[in-house]
C-alpha cells in the first residue's frame, strides 16, 4: 500500500471518528458541511490540544482524489485523533508487502535467536504481571459508564485519595488510576465529575484483600449529559432544543464562564445561556464544563465553564 493509499486509509477513519460524536452524521467529505468543518476542527483541539485550519481540510480531506500526501506534521494530528500514537504508525500496519524481508533470505540462526528472544519477553512479561497481582501494596482501578460500559474520559472525572485531613489529587489516565495501598492506613477514595453521580470507596488496611474493586461504574447525571450534548451538538429543532433546556435548568440558575488568560469571568442567567445554547459557535464548542450543581429535582441551578 502506498503513503497516498494509506492517507485515504486515515482519511476514512477521520470520519468514523467524527460518527462517534455525531451519530447522525452518515455522509462522506463530499457531504461535509461547513458547521462538520467546524465541529471537526473543536473536536482535534479538544482531543489532541493542536490546531487545524479549516482550509486544510478543504485542500486535503474534502477531495476524492489527492495527488500527494500532506506535511507529516498534520497527519501526525488526525493519526493520534483516531487512537495512534502517529503517522508512523499508520504507515507499519498498512506498509507493502516487499518491505517485508523475504523469508528465504533469513537466516536459521536468526530465526532461532528471534523465538527464544520473544520466549523470554514473554516470560518476563508473565512474571511481571504475577508480581504485580501479588504487590498487595498497589492496585489498578478502571473508571466506567455504568449504562455504556465504556471508560470514563480523562478530563471528566477528579480522584482524590482521602486519608485523614489529607487529600491527594489521584492522576487518571486512560480511563484508569493507579492507587498505592503501601501506607497501611484507612483512607476514602472520592471520585467526582461533573457528569457522574459522586462515589466512595472504602479501603480498611486491616482488610487489604478485595477493599478496592477493579472496576468502578460511575452512574451518568442525565440532565448534565443532556447539557454537555446541547453544547457539542449541531441544532436541529430550535424549540425543542429551548423546551428541554428549560425543563432541565433552573429559573434560579447562575453560570460562570471563566475567561482565558486570568481575565474574570463572564455572568449569565438562565434567559442568557439557554440563548447562548441555542447560537452554535466553535468558540461554544470548545468550552469545557467543570462543574455543576443540582436539585434535589435534578434541575441544574449552578455551571462552571472554562473556555
Amino acid at each position: 500500500m502506498t503513503e497516498l493509499d494509506t492517507f485515504k486509509r486515515l482519511k476514512e477513519m477521520v470520519l468514523l471518528k467524527y460518527q462517534e460524536h455525531y451519530p447522525f452524521f452518515r455522509g462522506t467529505w463530499n457531504s461535509f458541511s461547513s458547521q462538520d468543518i467546524q465541529n471537526l476542527i473543536g473536536l482535534i483541539e479538544q482531543e489532541c490540544k493542536q490546531s487545524i485550519s479549516e482550509k486544510w481540510i478543504y485542500t486535503h480531506l474534502k477531495p476524492d482524489i489527492n495527488h500527494k500526501v500532506p506535511r507529516k506534521g498534520m497527519l501526525d494530528i488526525l493519526a493520534v485523533f483516531v487512537g495512534l500514537s502517529g503517522w508512523d504508525e499508520l504507515l507499519f500496519q498498512y506498509k507493502k508487502p516487499d518491505e517485508e524481508i523475504p523469508p528465504s533470505k533469513i537466516d536459521f540462526k536468526m530465526i532461532s535467536g528471534i523465538a527464544l528472544l520473544a520466549i523470554m519477553v514473554l516470560v518476563g512479561v508473565w512474571y511481571l504481571k504475577f508480581y504485580e497481582k501479588a504487590d498487595s501494596g498497589k492496585q489498578t482501578i478502571e473508571l466506567k459508564n455504568e449504562f455504556t460500559n465504556q471508560k470514563i474520559k480523562n478530563d471528566e472525572v477528579k480522584v482524590l485519595k482521602v486519608q485523614g485531613t489529607a487529600k491527594q489529587v489521584l492522576t487518571v489516565k486512560d480511563g484508569q488510576v493507579h492507587i498505592d495501598n503501601s501506607s497501611g492506613k484507612n483512607y476514602n477514595i472520592e471520585i467526582t465529575s461533573p457528569f457522574y453521580k459522586k462515589k466512595v470507596i472504602n479501603f480498611v488496611a486491616a482488610k487489604v484483600k478485595d477493599t478496592l474493586p477493579a472496576e468502578v461504574d460511575l452512574k451518568p447525571d442525565d440532565y448534565a449529559m443532556m447539557l454537555k450534548a446541547f453544547m457539542l451538538s449541531d441544532i436541529k429543532d430550535w424549540q425543542t432544543r429551548k423546551n428541554q433546556l428549560n425543563k432541565i435548568l433552573s429559573d434560579d440558575l447562575e453560570v460562570l464562564i471563566m475567561l482565558r488568560d486570568d481575565l474574570g469571568a463572564e455572568y449569565f442567567n438562565k434567559r442568557e445561556f439557554s440563548q447562548k445554547l441555542t447560537i452554535p459557535t466553535s468558540s461554544l464548542k470548545r468550552m469545557k464544563i467543570i462543574e455543576i450543581k443540582s436539585k434535589d429535582t435534578g434541575e441544574i441551578y449552578f455551571i462552571r465553564i472554562k473556555q
